[in-house]
């Protein structure tokens, strides 16, 4: 069973996952512009995608600078610290996702039950960990379920704030990836 699991992975995988360029861009490419415009502002940087693409800073640079020269990234200076920079997802990459290919499969995993989306999710969820463990490399993953998150309030008087930068976060950011991510135990 488990042969045939991930069979249907790389079967999937070959919806989105490609050799040489599509649309003009990159397997890593693509990787760092669907994570750049899923990513909160703090994840947004050279160093958080370097982490995420599993790369080394100089090549998820160079990454971001061939986004840049087409016209999809812009880097901006941070507003939390003028020493660093922000990569921003642009008006035409916001377009290119549009067509990006791996919303076929979203598009299938959305057609599911809620109780099977779920239990999917759950569950690679938990193989990821595991790959993650194993090759001591770090996940991102929504602010939600981050153990940095603190709630407070209810209602309209709900306040977000993560601990980590002891900066306030809107409800918005706590759906949003971040490459400092650790889960709750």
């Amino acid at each position: 069973m488990a042969i045939e699991i991930l069979q249907l992975l790389v079967q999937s995988a070959d919806t989105w996952l490609f050799e040489g360029n599509l649309s003009g861009l990159s397997d890593r490419e693509w990787m760092a512009l669907r994570f750049l415009a899923g990513a909160n502002r703090f994840s947004r940087t050279p160093t958080a995608l370097a982490s995420f693409l599993g790369a080394t800073r100089s090549a998820a640079s160079q990454i971001a600078a061939a986004l840049q020269n087409k016209g999809l990234v812009v880097r901006k200076p941070s507003a939390e610290d003028k020493r660093s920079i922000v990569l921003c997802i642009t008006g035409e990459g916001e377009k290119f996702l549009e067509r990006d290919p791996i919303n076929l499969l979203r598009d299938q995993v959305e057609a599911l039950e809620a109780g099977e989306r779920s239990r999917l999710h759950d569950t690679l969820g938990r193989v990821l960990t595991g790959l993650d463990v194993a090759k001591r490399r770090h996940r991102a993953d929504v602010c939600s379920r981050c153990m940095f998150l603190v709630e407070s309030g209810e209602g309209k008087d709900r306040h977000f704030k993560c601990r980590l930068f002891r900066k306030s976060l809107t409800p918005k950011d706590t759906t949003l990836l971040c490459a400092y991510f650790e889960g709750r135990s």
